[in-house]
């Protein structure tokens, strides 16, 4: 059969083939609002469907529901624009933090908190004086903060106390997808990692962290390395094509991401260039002092998805800033190439510009000067997300050595400009090529839970973009 490529409407650009007698494997991977069809590692065509969040005063929240709903409307837009063939595995990476408390019949009782959601405080400061920071940082491999979901999960229990008396099992998103298509339900190191009730370095559950919560027994199910397989898609999924499919969670996004980016390596750092700038360095496992170490520095650390090794994980919201900073200019972010040029031309120092606050969520714009322009503006924007890049890579390599190499991938990392800044401020780069990463590397992953050999998937701890 002939194969191609859809990239929006773009039309197929190749035509790969094997021998007779010799089946190509279609792989179909779901991750929250995006699919991407990949084939021996070959991209064949993307979805996209909205995830539907609900405003709340404290952020966002959603149904569980929601997140299968836009899953399963991604694959089949994909599926729509892809090639004849049958679907053998389908992967799911998804946000961390976020997850799914059900019941004893598998129905959600309560909404899902979003990742950012500020519910969570109180019982994040009260973690914090009751175990300890540095004790939480040393299992855990995270600070107590709300982000984590046993701020979250303590918050619905003490809140919400009639639904999550019915609790009995908490998913993360990408988990509870996987059981809605008919798999098992299972925990995937990397997003347990997340939880802040996993042990990092003993690889399972932290009864301390369970029992401070007030958790039931059995509330977490058996974890497992990402791409072990979870069962099969349901005889009756209304994606025709995958029923039958291999089920496998691919982890938290941001590491399958590295693994889609060929940069899931030891001593690999993938830098992930969204709203959210993500640092993900794979390592190999750090005992416990070296844990709290990197948490003190902002650098969280959890199982990863390649088998056998850590991962370090810190963030910049560079994405979030340079919009802030564009709309500031008026400038739209998908026509911001002219900009781009005339920031290259600008001096590195941006004729006294300084962005500060690139930290928090209040920017400010110093040293305004007589010849300041738009493009010394967007400069300086682009010097001060560099800069707070290269001091989280510098944290990381205080705990774990020097880095092997750097891959670079999404919108942010493309521009002009911003190649040539983040080159100054981090070193040498390779940039990925891949649409969408973290879903591309839940497909690889789930390709192995499926018994598949594939040469992408083989080549990605050698470096092999």
């Amino acid at each position: 059969h002939r194969t191609g490529a859809v990239y929006s409407l773009a039309k197929a650009a190749a035509a790969p083939a094997k021998p007779p007698d010799q089946w190509r494997t279609m792989v179909i991977t779901l991750r929250g609002d995006r699919v991407l069809v990949d084939l021996d590692g070959t991209e064949l065509a993307h979805g996209r469907a909205p995830t539907r969040w609900r405003k709340v005063p404290t952020g966002g929240e959603a149904h569980p529901d929601d997140f299968v709903q836009a899953a399963i409307a991604s694959a089949a837009q994909a599926l729509d624009g892809a090639p004849p063939g049958r679907v053998t595995a389908v992967g799911v990476a998804s946000m961390a933090e976020t997850g799914a408390l059900l019941d004893r019949d598998g129905r959600a009782v309560a909404p899902s908190i979003a990742w950012h959601d500020s519910r969570g405080a109180d019982e994040a400061e009260r973690l914090e004086r009751e175990l300890g920071a540095e004790h939480f940082a040393a299992h855990a491999g995270l600070p107590p903060t709300p982000l984590a979901s046993i701020s979250k999960y303590r918050w619905l229990r003490e809140h919400q106390p009639d639904a999550t008396s019915r609790g009995v099992r908490w998913l993360s998103v990408a988990e509870y997808v996987v059981r809605q298509l008919g798999g098992e339900e299972v925990a995937e190191l990397s997003l347990a990692s997340r939880t802040g009730m996993f042990d990092v370095v003993g690889r399972k559950w932290w009864d301390e962290a369970l029992d401070w919560t007030g958790a039931p027994p059995g509330l977490m199910p058996e974890a497992r390395p990402a791409g072990t397989p979870a069962g099969t898609v349901r005889s009756d999924s209304p994606v025709e094509r995958a029923r039958g499919a291999v089920l496998a969670v691919g982890g938290h996004d941001h590491l399958s991401a590295a693994v889609g980016a060929g940069a899931d390596g030891e001593g690999d750092v993938l830098d992930s260039c969204g709203t959210a700038e993500a640092f993900v360095r794979a390592v190999a496992p750090l005992p416990r002092e070296r844990i709290v170490e990197a948490v003190a520095l902002d650098v969280g650390v959890g199982c990863n998805v390649t088998p056998g090794l850590h991962a370090l994980l810190a963030s910049v919201r560079s994405g979030a800033v340079l919009s802030k900073v564009l709309a500031l200019l008026g400038v739209d972010p998908n026509e911001r190439g002219p900009l781009e040029r005339e920031a290259l031309a600008a001096p590195a120092d941006a004729g006294g510009l300084e962005l500060r606050g690139v930290a928090t969520d209040e920017l400010s714009l110093a040293g305004i000067g007589r010849d300041s322009s738009p493009a010394m503006a967007y400069r300086a924007a682009l010097e001060a997300v560099g800069a707070a890049g290269a001091e989280l890579l510098d944290h990381m390599a205080s705990v774990a050595g020097p880095a092997r190499r750097l891959v670079t991938t999404g919108g942010w990392a493309e521009g002009e400009a911003a190649m040539a800044v983040k080159a100054r401020h981090l070193g040498q780069f390779e940039h990925a090529a891949a649409v969408f990463a973290g879903a591309r590397g839940a497909a690889l992953t789930a390709a192995r839970a499926a018994g598949v050999d594939s040469p992408a998937l083989a080549g990605a701890s050698e470096g092999a973009v």
